[in-house]
């Protein structure tokens, strides 16, 4: 059993908002949002690091590609858990990868590198960890997407009101690139 706190982003949290608490949360029971066809589950974020990293998982159907971004100054890990992910990033100097990434495999996003990646099996998990000099960004699934207390996929994917995506990713570091064009394979 977790315990349940009021915290300043949502009105009921597992995870306490104090730095410097051990806490402890059953599998799925983090703050659960639901963005597209997506769930995202946070773990541990800002409030409980001194804004130093964060920890999350998103799981999702087989689908399209999740939009070129960048996040100027957070890194990124992924972590595949379940299934199998399609990872694109370009670095700074402009050359682009793409791997396929499946259970126990790992990619790493420095700040600033545009990405993107695409679900390739159903149920498909990955776990993430970001962290930067500028803060964390895990609140950005809550606040473009919608808080659920569901375990599960959304029923209907959750497509966000046009005016979020102009002041919502810029809050929490995140730069949707939408002229972004991939030149490998994929």
């Amino acid at each position: 059993m977790t315990a349940e706190f009021a915290a300043r982003h949502r009105s009921v949290s597992h995870i306490p908002s104090d730095p410097g608490r051990p806490y402890f949360i059953e599998k799925g029971m983090g703050d659960r949002a639901h963005l597209f066809g997506d769930l995202f589950t946070v773990y541990a974020g800002g409030e409980q690091t001194e804004n130093t990293f964060n920890f999350f998982t998103a799981e999702g159907p087989r689908g399209g590609i999740i939009p070129a971004h960048s996040h100027p100054d957070t890194y990124e890990v992924f972590y595949i858990a379940d299934g199998a992910v399609r990872l694109f990033v370009e670095d700074t100097g402009g050359e682009q990868y793409e791997k396929l990434l499946t259970a126990g495999d790992f990619g790493f996003v420095p700040k600033n590198c545009p990405h993107a990646y695409r679900i390739e099996r159903h149920h498909s998990r990955i776990v993430g960890v970001a962290a930067g000099p500028g803060g964390t960004f895990e609140r950005f699934f809550e606040n473009l997407g919608t808080p659920t207390e569901e375990l599960g996929l959304p029923q209907r994917p959750f497509v966000p009101e046009p005016q979020k995506f102009g002041s919502v990713p810029q809050q929490y570091d995140v730069r949707f690139l939408p002229d972004h064009q991939w030149r490998t394979r994929g």
